[in-house]
């Protein structure tokens, strides 16, 4: 036997060999694994070949030779990209011996951005964007404007079709770069305006006195964006409907090891904190050094002022960073040479020397800013007292839910129907709206992995109560509770029993409501249920259509309307459900429960700023933005829900 498997071990090896190992030349790796480029082939990865090439335009404004970039998505969903930055190199590279231009249109990790003579910092990291939006287009034009010349080279599938000709004189400079992104590898190909202007809008705050212009020939859409003040223009965008401490942002700027820091800070009366951070114009989501940084200056620098100026007294304890972040709105961006990003979707600045260059420039000046403006240093640091106290008072009513020894959870919730499937993985949990929906939906349900909590009337509005509030709420506590993650500095997802977390609610307005509230109370304090993507909201039908004696289930009034047109002539009863309590236990699993029927929405934040605005509006104390929201939208939705 040991003889037979070493011959058949000897012919695998030999039938292995050399002639086996493919080399892909050129661009062919990318349109063999695009998603190793750009990280996938959905929507997602589509709208990055645009941003790819907005990056370059934006490298040159930072580089200090571009002050315009224009975009322009086409009737056939191509894509046109233009600045009046110094534009690409033509002449011959001494490399490749074909154009500057073309080696980097065709060569991966082939641009200036290496050297750091051309671009000191660029919002790149890896130098092949221009390259991979060429392997993933059908087809890509690019016109540089140069030296008093016009030139043009056109390619295909990542291959050029043209030489590099001269097609015209001009005084300008700039380069305009047109694509069709390949609909074999993206199927459809269909760019969302809003989500295109939310990140054009982003890097116009970033990168100040930049004028950045979105056109969209499909709907005749236009808009431009050009912000003076920068990030601290964003901060005020941010509370622009809050009542804040410090009347204007805290700005602070400065430099040091070829590193450069941009501050902008305000606090308002709230108790959520939003802070975001980038470098290099990228959006590091999950934080880092930078981050790190500038929160051990803004707790050591307020610390320092409250002591010093004996609104701390020596009995009392340091405020600790929970305590400074509540109603802190923050924009943290830096620039520097060489980006360390921890993971491909460049999510974490990874560079530790940044820390203490960012500590060291927002110390400096968060002191210079307090002692130059006393009266809003003495609100800032009372609202961080005031917060202190609610975090003691939190810390005691979790100590309700959880042991002192850790996470260990305590009784569950005695109206929680659990499952008996024990991998969390394999479990989902239905916030219900009311006994009634959750008798039906106990009954109803899958009992080996389908648990249900019931939640008796609306919960607690977060947005506008203090963390001992929140955790005094008995149906929060349930929520937490069945949960078993814990909340706040607790938080630890590797208890977490139920790794979907279904919203179920009445299609009605009181539905809506309870909805918005739950997600209000996801977003501020377990926003990694929604990043992690456990977080879904059910779609129970509206309409029952009795046809003979078949029965449809119809989920919106478009879709009634369809299907009452499709059926006319036909006798047909209606049946409006308004809420989940009116369906029997089997009709509740049939249309809204069964994973083999159901439909669910995943919760999604797509803009940072947009849904904490949004989170705000509709759930903050200021009312007349409220109206003027529901306003605008009452003619376009059934039930207003965000």
């Amino acid at each position: 036997m040991a003889q037979e498997n070493n011959k058949e071990a000897t012919t695998a090896f030999a039938d292995y060999t050399a002639e086996d190992i493919r080399v892909l030349d050129g661009l062919e790796a990318v349109r063999r694994r695009p998603g190793m480029y750009i990280g996938s082939t959905d929507q997602q990865g589509l709208h990055h070949l645009l941003y790819e090439i907005v990056y370059n335009s934006i490298d040159e404004a930072m580089a200090g030779y571009c002050t315009r970039c224009a975009v322009i998505i086409r009737k056939d969903n191509s894509v046109t990209v233009t600045d009046n930055g110094r534009g690409i190199p033509v002449d011959i590279h001494p490399v490749t011996n074909v154009s500057a231009l073309e080696t980097v249109m065709t060569r991966l990790h082939a641009g200036a951005k290496f050297g750091g003579r051309t671009y000191s910092v660029s919002s790149g990291l890896h130098g092949v964007g221009a390259s991979v939006v060429n392997a993933l287009s059908e087809w890509l034009i690019v016109e540089v404007k140069r030296q008093g010349k016009v030139y043009r080279q056109e390619y295909q599938y990542g291959k050029p079709v043209t030489e590099l000709k001269v097609i015209g004189d001009t005084e300008e400079s700039g380069t305009t770069i047109t694509f069709l992104a390949d609909s074999q590898i993206f199927g459809e190909i269909d760019y969302d305006f809003d989500t295109v202007r939310q990140r054009l809008r982003e890097l116009a705050f970033l990168n100040k006195n930049l004028e950045i212009s979105l056109k969209d020939e499909r709907t005749d859409r236009e808009l431009t964006f050009l912000f003076q003040g920068g990030i601290a223009s964003l901060v005020r965008r941010f509370n622009k409907d809050r009542q804040v401490l410090n009347r204007e942002p805290v700005y602070i700027v400065g430099a040091s090891n070829s590193t450069q820091v941009e501050v902008a800070l305000q606090y308002n009366d709230g108790f959520a904190e939003s802070t975001l951070s980038f470098a290099n114009c990228v959006n590091t989501i999950d934080g880092g050094s930078h981050l790190t940084g500038f929160r051990s200056a803004l707790t050591r620098g307020l610390n320092d002022y409250a002591r010093k100026n004996k609104l701390l007294k020596d009995s009392e304890p340091n405020l600790i960073g929970e305590d400074v972040r509540d109603g802190l709105t923050a924009v943290i961006s830096v620039r520097l040479a060489e980006p360390q990003f921890e993971g491909q979707t460049k999510a974490k600045l990874g560079n530790p020397e940044v820390k203490s260059v960012v500590e060291a420039i927002v110390a400096d000046g968060l002191t210079q800013y307090l002692e130059q403006h006393p009266d809003e240093a003495k609100a800032i640091i009372e609202k961080c007292l005031i917060s202190a106290k609610a975090r003691e008072a939190a810390r005691k009513a979790r100590d309700l839910i959880f042991k002192k020894s850790g996470f260990e959870a305590a009784t569950l919730p005695g109206k929680l129907a659990g499952c008996t499937e024990t991998d969390p993985r394999l479990c989902e949990l239905f916030l219900v709206e009311g006994d009634s929906a959750g008798g039906s939906a106990k009954q109803g349900r899958d009992r080996r992995f389908q648990a249900i909590l019931p939640l008796r009337g609306k919960i607690l509005n977060v947005e506008k109560a203090p963390k001992d509030k929140v955790l005094e709420h008995e149906e929060i506590r349930a929520i937490v509770t069945a949960l078993g993650a814990g909340i706040g500095d607790q938080l630890d997802f590797s208890r977490l029993r139920y790794h979907r977390v279904i919203i179920m609610t009445d299609a009605d307005v009181d539905g809506s409501h309870i909805r918005t509230l739950l997600l209000t109370f996801f977003y501020r304090n377990m926003p990694e249920l929604i990043t992690r993507g456990h977080l879904f909201i059910a779609q129970p039908p509206l309409y029952r259509i009795q046809h003979g004696k078949q029965h449809i289930w119809v989920y919106s009034e478009k879709e009634k309307e369809a299907k009452l047109k499709e059926l006319q002539g036909s006798k047909v009863e209606v049946q409006r459900y308004k809420g989940l309590g009116e369906m029997s236990p089997e009709q509740l699993w049939e249309t809204t429960m069964n994973p083999a029927s159901r439909t669910l929405l995943k919760v999604e934040i797509e803009d940072a700023m947009e849904a904490d605005r949004t989170f705000h509006m509709l759930m903050g104390n200021e009312v007349p933005p409220r109206k003027s929201f529901i306003q605008a939208h009452a003619r376009s939705v059934r039930n207003l829900d965000i």
